[in-house]
C-alpha cells in the first residue's frame, strides 16, 4: 500500500462518499490510487479548481457533514482558495487535500512550486500540515477532519508529489511517532446555571423583545418558537439562517440588514430587549440603538460571542441544549400587543412583497419572477442564490416552509457560487430537487461552465430536477443600484455593462433543457416546465435592470440620490421621481412610510 492508496482508505474510514476535485500532475499518486480503488470515494470532476471548492461547500452546507476538495500542486491550490475562504467565513467545515513538488525540488525555484504552508496560513488557520514522511499518517488526516468538522472551519493536507508514491508505513509504537483513531462524537456544551439565571432575568424583565437567529439555531426550531411564544417576540433572520424557522409563521418577519424585510428594520427599531441565537449577522446598523435595547447571546463559538452588540449576557452553548435549559426560567408574557404588532407588520410585508411582484417591467420583473416560484417550491427543495441583486428577491421572496433547504455566499458574498452549490447539494441529496437562482455575471462568471459539470452528472442522481433560473439584465445591477443609492454616481457603463447570451439555447447544446422567458405571462408556465423536467433545466429569464434592489428602509436622501444619478444629473426630474415615489409609499403602508 502506497501513502495515496492509505489517504483514500482513511477518507474511506471517515465516512467521506465525495471528494469535489480537479486533476494534475502534483497530485497524479493520488489519481493512481483513485483508479486502484475503483473510484471510491467517488472523484468528482468540476470545470475549475474554485468550483470543486464551491460544490464542497454546497455539499457540505446542504448535508450537514464535511467536504472534501482536492487539486495538484502550485495554480490548482491556488484555485481552491475562494470557495474555501467561502468556507470559512461562513463556518463550513471543509477539507482540502493538495499536492506539492516533490520534497528533492523544494527550494529550487521549481515549477509550480508554491509555499503552500505559507499560502493556507489564513485560510486553514486551525489546521493546515504538510506531509512529509508517511508515519504522519494517519494523524495529520484524522486532525484535519476532525478539527474541520468540531471547528466548523478550513483545514488543509499538503503532501508531496514523491510522498504520495512512497510505501506506507503506520506509526509505530515508538517515540516521537504519533498514532491516531477515527471518529469525533456529538458535544453539546451548555452555560453554567448561574449564566441562564441573568439571561432570563434580563429577557423576563423586557416588554418589547426581539429575537434574531442565524444558521447556528438550524437544529433548535422547536426550541426557539417555544421561547418566542413564552416571550410574545418576533423572530427575524440572518440570511444564511434563513430556513432555521419557516417563514409561514406569523412572528417570523423574514430577513434583516440590507437584503431584510421592513418589519424586521421595525421590529429592530422599536424593540426594548434582544436575544440573538446562532447567528454573528454583521451589519450593527441594523440593530437596535445602543442605549434602547438589552441585549443576550447564545453561540457555541466562545471567539464569536460579545461581538456586534454591547450584549449584558453571552451565553457559549449549543443553541437547542441551551435554549432547553433557559426555556423553564422564562415567564409566559400576558400583554399580546407586541406580538400582535408585530404579525401585522409581517403580513402586510407580504401583501407588498405581493403587489411589488405584480409592478410592470420592461420585460420582465425580476420580482415577478422569484415571487413566482414561492407557490411551487417543492416541500423538500433546496435553494441556492448567487451574489447580486438575486440575493435581495432570495431574501425577500421566497418563503421557507417545513423540509426546505436554502444558502449563499452568507459573509464572503462572494460571486459564482450559486450553480456549483446546487451541484454540491444534488450530491448531499439526488433525491431531492435543488434550484440556483443567478444573476447573468454569476452566470458568465462561473455558472456556465459548471452546466457541463451538471451534464456529465445528472444521470447519476435519482430525482434529475435541477433548475438554473438566470435573472439576465445584461447588467452587473447590484453594485449599478449600490452606486446610485449610496455614491449617488450615475451608471458606469464600461464597468456594468455585460454582454447578453441566450443561456437557454447553451443549455440545450450540452443536452439539458432550456426556455427563455420575456412574457411575464410566461414566467409561471416556464417554472412549472423547469419543475418537472427530466434532467437540468435552465430559465433565461429576461429581467428589467430598472427595478432597483433598494432596502426597504431607504432613507428619501437615498432614494433621491438614485433617482439623481438615473436622471443624470436632472434635479428637478429627480425631485418629481421622489414625490412620485412618496405618493406610491403612501398607498403600500399606513402612515406613509415614515423612514
Amino acid at each position: 500500500m502506497k501513502v495515496s492508496d492509505h489517504v483514500l482508505e482513511r477518507l474511506r474510514d471517515w465516512g467521506v462518499e465525495y471528494v469535489f476535485a480537479y486533476p494534475g500532475d502534483g497530485i497524479n499518486g493520488l489519481l493512481a490510487a483513485w483508479g486502484r480503488a475503483g473510484d471510491r470515494p467517488r472523484f468528482v470532476q468540476a470545470r475549475h479548481e474554485e468550483m470543486s471548492a464551491f460544490e464542497a461547500v454546497g455539499y457540505a452546507k446542504f448535508s450537514g457533514r464535511t467536504g472534501v476538495c482536492a487539486a495538484t500542486s502550485g495554480p490548482g491550490a491556488i484555485h481552491l482558495l475562494n470557495g474555501l475562504y467561502d468556507a470559512k467565513l461562513d463556518h463550513v467545515p471543509v477539507v482540502a487535500i493538495v499536492g506539492q513538488t516533490d520534497r528533492s525540488a523544494m527550494g529550487g525555484s521549481y515549477q509550480q512550486e508554491v509555499d503552500l504552508a505559507c499560502l493556507y496560513k489564513d485560510v486553514a488557520s486551525d489546521f493546515r500540515e504538510v506531509v512529509t514522511v508517511p508515519a504522519q499518517l494517519p494523524n495529520v488526516l484524522d486532525r484535519a477532519l476532525r478539527v474541520a468538522a468540531t471547528r466548523r472551519t478550513v483545514t488543509a493536507v499538503i503532501i508531496p508529489g514523491d510522498v504520495q508514491e512512497l510505501d506506507y508505513e503506520p506509526p509505530a509504537h515508538a517515540f516521537k511517532q504519533v498514532p491516531s483513531s477515527l471518529g469525533v462524537s456529538r458535544y453539546a456544551p451548555v452555560p453554567a446555571e448561574e449564566e441562564l439565571a441573568k439571561a432570563a432575568e434580563l429577557l423576563n424583565a423586557g416588554e418589547r423583545p426581539a429575537v434574531l437567529i442565524g444558521q447556528g439555531a438550524r437544529g433548535a426550531r422547536p426550541e426557539v418558537e417555544q421561547v418566542a411564544d413564552l416571550l410574545g417576540a418576533g423572530v427575524a433572520k440572518a440570511l444564511l439562517g434563513k430556513d432555521a424557522l419557516p417563514d409561514t409563521l406569523p412572528y417570523v418577519t423574514g430577513a434583516i440588514g440590507l437584503l431584510g424585510t421592513r418589519p424586521s428594520y421595525e421590529m429592530m427599531r422599536d424593540c426594548d430587549t434582544l436575544l440573538v441565537v446562532g447567528s454573528s449577522f454583521p451589519y450593527t446598523q441594523f440593530l437596535p440603538e445602543f442605549d434602547q435595547a438589552r441585549a443576550v447571546q447564545i453561540d457555541l463559538d466562545p471567539s464569536m460571542v460579545g461581538l456586534r452588540y454591547p450584549f449584558e449576557v453571552n451565553l457559549v452553548g449549543d443553541a437547542r441544549e441551551t435554549l432547553r435549559r433557559l426555556i423553564p426560567l422564562l415567564e409566559p408574557r400576558k400583554d399580546g400587543a407586541w406580538r400582535k404588532t408585530i404579525e401585522d407588520n409581517a403580513a402586510r410585508w407580504w401583501e407588498v412583497m405581493e403587489r411589488r411582484a405584480e409592478v410592470s417591467a420592461d420585460p420582465v420583473n425580476p420580482e415577478y419572477v422569484v415571487h413566482a416560484l414561492d407557490a411551487l417550491l417543492p416541500r423538500d427543495a433546496m435553494v441556492a442564490a448567487d451574489s447580486g441583486s438575486a440575493a435581495n428577491w432570495y431574501a425577500r421572496h421566497l418563503r421557507m416552509r417545513d423540509g426546505m433547504r436554502g444558502s449563499l455566499s452568507g459573509t464572503l458574498a462572494t460571486m459564482g457560487p450559486g450553480v456549483p452549490y446546487a451541484i454540491g447539494a444534488k450530491f448531499a441529496h439526488p433525491d431531492r430537487p435543488a434550484i440556483a437562482i443567478v444573476g447573468d455575471g454569476a452566470m458568465q462568471m462561473n455558472g456556465l461552465a459548471e452546466l457541463i459539470t451538471a451534464a456529465k452528472y445528472h444521470r447519476e442522481w435519482s430525482d434529475p430536477r435541477m433548475v438554473v433560473a438566470v435573472l439576465d439584465n445584461q447588467d452587473l445591477n447590484q453594485v449599478t443600484w449600490e452606486m446610485r443609492a449610496m455614491e449617488g454616481a450615475p451608471k458606469f457603463e464600461p464597468s456594468q455593462d455585460i454582454p447578453g447570451l441566450r443561456y437557454a439555447d447553451l443549455a440545450q447544446l450540452l443536452g439539458l433543457e432550456g426556455v427563455r422567458v420575456e412574457r411575464p405571462e410566461d414566467v409561471e408556465p416556464a417554472w412549472r416546465q423547469a419543475l418537472s423536467a427530466d434532467r437540468p433545466f435552465v430559465i433565461d429569464f429576461r429581467t428589467d435592470p430598472a427595478v432597483p434592489p433598494i432596502p426597504p428602509h431607504s432613507t428619501w436622501d437615498q432614494i433621491e440620490a438614485a433617482a439623481l444619478s438615473v436622471l443624470k444629473g436632472d434635479s428637478d426630474r429627480a425631485s418629481v421621481v421622489k414625490q412620485g415615489l412618496r405618493a406610491k409609499i403612501q398607498e403600500f403602508l399606513p402612515g406613509g412610510g415614515r423612514s
